[in-house]
């Protein structure tokens, strides 16, 4: 999984799957696009002007529960 922030486009891409292809993206909600492969599982999203959506563009927390 990868988490990218773009600061001059103000888009915030979290790719769940690297290396798959998308074969379809759906813009859900304004401003949030999910990519989806072919068999229809959710890739990777979009959210457009990440700043005025997500608390804070430049930190990001992972955290692994067993």
């Amino acid at each position: 999984m990868k988490a990218t922030y773009d600061a001059r486009t103000d888009t915030l891409s979290i790719v769940l799957k690297p290396g798959v292809e998308v074969a379809e993206s759906d813009e859900d909600k304004p401003g949030v696009i999910l990519d989806y492969d072919q068999d229809g599982n959710l890739v990777s999203l979009e959210i457009l002007d990440a700043s005025k959506r997500v608390g804070e563009t430049r930190r990001i927390e992972f955290e692994m529960v067993e």
